[in-house]
């Protein structure tokens, strides 16, 4: 029977609001002769209900979601707001529940509703995932330490289809997955619409608009904070280049500045007068500046390069990623070449630069101060390998497709107030938690307060605790970075997406019942 604390023989509410929820209404002694016939009326009610619930039970196993979540599959546009995401949570016909608080105070009913709320929007899947792993075909065995199973075998049940393959799949009903570090200037494929058309249902490229992105940047595959250098060299700058035949402009940037008089040393094939066999990192602690210059301008493609010039204490001068500023550290802590153009402007910066000593080292505060919020987040984000990342991708994929089959409640409502469920993880993490909203505090600011509490009551660990430098992982608080919903690209989270006020926000959560939010923890 549905969740009725202090039953009185409540009447039922025959409005509905067309989106669910428990409607709260007092008891009232009219037509005494009618009660029966009442009573009678919310036992048929309850057993038709329960009979719904039966759906969970019913649930056959899995293994076609690709072909029917990804047929229409294509990129979010990258401004984002809540009434392009209503369609990521369907809202189906939900049944009128009564829910009778009386003699309950204001307090004990909005704790029965989220006890309610608990049950009744519990969900049954099919699958798992602490004991089925989500299954990839591919080169790898399995996946340690991730938040979900996850096993690459190319054959890992031979009964069973795999949830996912890398390359194109052979049958329907498995997913394709294109994974490539690559430019797609060089490798037209990885283009992300390209690869949406020739058929592959996840993307995992360098760039932050793919379904999971394989960055080149990562704590531990760089000593990011290592401390700076004395700089003993003569030469202002250092150059690694041995694709002489690149896409872009990055040799004539490099003529240009030597024509600016900024002299350069060349370790690489290209306008070598160094002898290239050297470490690259040791060789450039002991210059002011790097010449990190990629052989494509592509959004995202940002290699080593870019990532061992900060390892070195060495200003970067960048010819690539157009967003560059994105990946610096702190403002002022990267030179970027956008076009030839622009050669003699950072030329007189690097000069100004090299013979004051206070601008430069001001340039390489971060390394003192700790970078940016913006930049940790973008890190951070690579404490989870992109392998185990996939498999979250794929396992939130499935069970969003079995949820659309569930009739779920996912706000109670009082009188004038209406308490909603909500979802949240953090990002990298799979499981999902409980949070409740009440109309009446439906803000932005109740939502992050909500988090907290909830990630603080349980003394939560972020996901990147032991990835980072010691110095810059902080003390025990939770520092919130972005809250956005689940299904956003990284880039969007990171940098496009934000709730238009709270008004915003209430409306994607009447939009979107149980709505399930990822959270950046900093």
């Amino acid at each position: 029977m549905g969740f009725v604390p202090g039953h009185r023989g409540p009447r039922i509410s025959t409005d509905h609001d067309g989106v669910g929820g428990g409607v709260l209404t007092p008891s009232k002694k009219r037509w005494p002769n009618l009660m029966p016939f009442f009573v009678t009326i919310v036992v048929v009610a309850e057993i038709v209900f329960l009979g719904l619930l039966d759906v969970p039970e019913k649930v056959a196993m899995v293994h076609t979601w690709t072909s029917s979540f990804y047929s229409s599959a294509s990129t979010v546009s990258s401004t984002v707001s809540h009434s392009s995401l209503r369609s990521a949570a369907s809202v189906l016909p939900l049944p009128t529940e009564v829910y009778d608080s009386s003699g309950a105070n204001n307090n004990d009913e909005i704790e029965n509703c989220k006890e309610w709320l608990e049950k009744k929007d519990a969900v049954t899947y099919s699958r798992d995932f602490r004991n089925e792993p989500v299954w990839v075909s591919g080169l790898e065995k399995e996946w340690k330490n991730c938040a979900v199973r996850c096993s690459f075998a190319s054959d890992y049940q031979s009964q069973k289809k795999p949830d996912a393959t890398f390359g194109l799949p052979q049958e329907r009903g498995i997913a394709g997955v294109l994974r490539s570090m690559e430019s797609s200037h060089y490798y037209p494929g990885n283009n992300i619409d390209r690869a949406r058309r020739e058929g592959y249902n996840v993307v995992m490229t360098t760039s932050l608009s793919s379904d999971v992105p394989v960055g080149y940047f990562s704590w531990t595959e760089y000593d990011i904070m290592a401390p700076l250098q004395p700089k003993t060299e003569k030469a202002l700058a250092a150059a690694f280049i041995s694709n002489c035949g690149a896409h872009n402009f990055r040799l004539q940037a490099l003529e240009g500045l030597e024509k600016s008089n900024i002299k350069i040393d060349s370790y690489g094939g290209c306008h070598r007068n160094r002898n290239g066999h050297v470490d690259k990192v040791e060789a450039l602690k002991h210059y002011k500046f790097s010449l990190a210059f990629e052989n494509s301008n592509e959004e995202d493609y940002v290699t080593e390069k870019f990532f061992q010039s900060l390892v070195a204490g060495s200003v970067p001068v960048v010819v690539g990623a157009p967003n560059i500023q994105e990946f610096a550290p702190s403002p002022g802590s990267v030179l970027h070449i956008k076009e030839l153009s622009d050669v003699p402007s950072v030329a007189k910066t690097m000069k100004y630069l090299a013979e004051n000593a206070d601008a430069y080292n001001q340039s390489q505060g971060w390394k003192y101060e700790g970078p940016s919020d913006s930049f940790k987040a973008l890190v951070d984000m690579a404490a989870v390998h992109s392998s185990c990342r996939l498999c979250i991708h794929l396992a939130t994929k499935i069970q969003a497709s079995e949820e659309k089959n569930q009739t779920r409640p996912c706000k109670c409502i009082r009188g004038s107030e209406t308490v909603y469920h909500i979802y949240v993880r953090e990002r990298g993490r799979f499981e999902m938690d409980s949070i409740f909203l009440r109309s009446s505090k439906l803000t932005l600011a109740a939502l992050e307060s909500a988090v907290l509490t909830k990630f603080n009551s349980v003394n939560h660990i972020p996901v990147w605790k032991e990835e980072r430098p010691e110095s810059i992982r902080g003390g025990d608080e939770l520092k919130i970075y972005r809250i956005y919903p689940v299904g956003l690209t990284q880039r969007q989270a990171l940098y496009t997406f934000r709730f238009n006020g709270d008004g915003d926000l209430r409306n994607y959560v009447e939009r979107n019942l149980c709505a399930k939010f990822e959270v950046i923890f900093v």
